[in-house]
């Protein structure tokens, strides 16, 4: 029977999740770069999807940590978002997502934001439960 710590690292090896998207013109600002507020609901979604994955329970979104946007993001970009389980608690799990910018026609590509997201597992009365089977 695999240890607690096995068991994490072959969910979290499992749940790595991946989404690519493109940045189309009803996603920019006035700058014409994708709106932080998509950037940021594009990474929500990903992080939930691994960290369902990871456990395959009824999850929330309790909180983020740090969202460093380093690079702007351009109309006509392709966007790759990476969601990785990089910690795991009790009833609780963290979600490490990076977002990768490529330019359309060339092969460049940076990370452009980086961030976490906290969830809790929960039961049909919205109680705490453990993420990974005793």
């Amino acid at each position: 029977m695999p240890t607690r710590e096995q068991e994490i690292q072959r969910r979290a090896a499992l749940s790595i999740s991946r989404v690519t998207k493109a940045v189309f013109p009803g996603t920019v600002n006035h700058h014409n770069t994708l709106f932080g507020g998509t950037a940021l609901a594009w990474m929500d979604e990903v992080s939930f999807i691994a960290a369902t994955r990871f456990c395959r329970l009824p999850l929330v979104t309790v909180s983020t940590d740090r969202i460093d946007f380093n690079h702007p993001i351009p109309a006509g970009s392709i966007v790759e978002l990476v969601g990785t389980v990089v910690k795991v608690g009790n009833t609780s799990l963290k979600v490490r997502v990076e977002v990768f910018v490529e330019k359309m026609y060339s092969e460049e590509r940076e990370k452009a934001i980086e961030g976490v997201f906290s969830f809790v597992a929960i039961d049909e009365q919205k109680r705490p439960v453990p993420v990974l089977p005793l």
